[in-house]
């Protein structure tokens, strides 16, 4: 360990060292894992960027690396200024930043500006909607994408959603630096299985059922059988027919809602299509309020326990039946950031074409039973 001469001076005339300090050994350990040296001067796209856990992501890469290059982020918007215009609404002027606020005071909004570049596009279109001039400019400059965009809604089915992950590895790979291709998943694809659940990529035809007899799931007849409803039913009948059809699609198979299996079919897809790619894929659970960073308890919107206890509160719901032994998996989102940035490091460094998988969330580990909630 390098100790600094001024935490060595006092032992120099006895010649022994000086013990480490704290700072030292945090020092010690940042630089042995590598993140914040990843991190610093690489060039990163974020597609969700104005959602929850995007913000959370941002803030903690430009608290602990301000020295990080830019940061490209995906926003649907009419056009650029529009798009600029989110970005200073949702972002630079959200709570969640207080800390860099606080440190840059007056040369707050021109630290954030010279770091974070809004892209006017939309993850469900061809080259996510993105224009020549800024196609050109990410292609040649990014180092890691980070898929942040979902569509959150549990009952319907999308032909355009399908594609988006496919479309969005067809981007990476025109990136010319691209270490790194980061997806966000959930645990959820795992379906109802019980028992210890691997980090293991999706192969295509998987599904939930444990039956050597179910047909395999085929994710292109999927999309077609969607952009078929689509093309054929009247407008006005096309949401709620989607519902019902994926609804039972996805039970059929053995998950829940369609937010779990378009989920596990974009995994599917990612690792069907990534070639010579790094691929991880990092899957949370339920992502609750920050726990600790950069302050305790920030939340954006209701997510999905808060409903439950709003209600309650205001004596909406005055009971709700539950094994009060089921555990409810949550996890806080700046551990989810954690996770993910820790991935970047350990998987960007080496860039090797492989597919990593991880879950963030509490589990049997630490978990939150139902009795805690009520």
């Amino acid at each position: 360990m390098a100790i600094k001469d001024m935490d060595n001076r006092n032992c120099r005339d006895v010649g022994v060292a000086a013990p480490p300090t704290i700072m030292d050994m945090a020092r010690e350990w940042r630089d042995g894992v590598g993140i914040i040296d990843f991190l610093e001067r690489r060039n990163f796209l974020i597609t969700g960027a104005t959602g929850f856990l995007a913000k959370v992501l941002i803030e903690k890469i430009l608290r602990v690396a301000p020295n990080v290059g830019k940061i490209f982020l995906l926003i649907k918007a009419k056009d650029e200024q529009a798009a600029m215009q989110r970005v200073k609404n949702e972002i630079i002027g959200c709570e969640l930043f207080i800390c860099l606020q606080q440190k840059y005071g007056e040369e707050y909004t021109s630290f954030m500006l010279s770091k974070l570049v809004p892209v006017k596009g939309d993850i469900q279109e061809s080259n996510m909607g993105i224009g020549n001039d800024s196609f050109r400019q990410i292609t040649q400059e990014v180092d890691v994408i980070v898929n942040s965009a979902a569509n959150a809604t549990l009952d319907e089915s999308s032909s355009r959603e399908h594609h988006a992950p496919s479309w969005l590895l067809s981007f990476a790979k025109n990136c010319k630096k691209l270490s790194l291709f980061l997806h966000l998943s959930t645990t959820y694809v795992n379906g109802e299985r019980p028992g210890i659940l691997m980090e293991k990529a999706f192969e295509m035809g998987e599904s939930r059922i444990d039956s050597s007899t179910q047909s395999k799931l085929d994710v292109h007849h999927e999309i077609s059988l969607v952009s078929d409803l689509i093309e054929t039913l009247p407008p006005n009948e096309v949401p709620q027919k989607l519902k019902e059809i994926g609804l039972a699609r996805a039970r059929m198979y053995g998950w829940q809602n369609v937010y779990e299996m378009t989920k596990a079919m974009g995994e599917m897809m990612i690792n069907a299509d990534r070639g010579r790619v790094p691929v991880v894929i990092v899957r949370p659970s339920v992502i609750e309020s920050t726990f600790r960073e950069p302050f305790p308890g920030w939340i954006q919107g209701n997510r999905m326990v808060d409903p439950l206890i709003l209600s309650y509160g205001k004596g909406r719901l005055p009971g709700f039946l539950v094994d009060p032994d089921t555990v409810l998996d949550v996890v806080p989102a700046d551990l989810v950031a954690n996770v993910i940035i820790a991935a970047m490091a350990k998987h960007g460094i080496t860039a090797s074409p492989s597919i990593d998988v991880y879950h963030a969330a509490s589990s049997t580990v630490n978990p939150v039973m139902a009795c805690d909630i009520f």
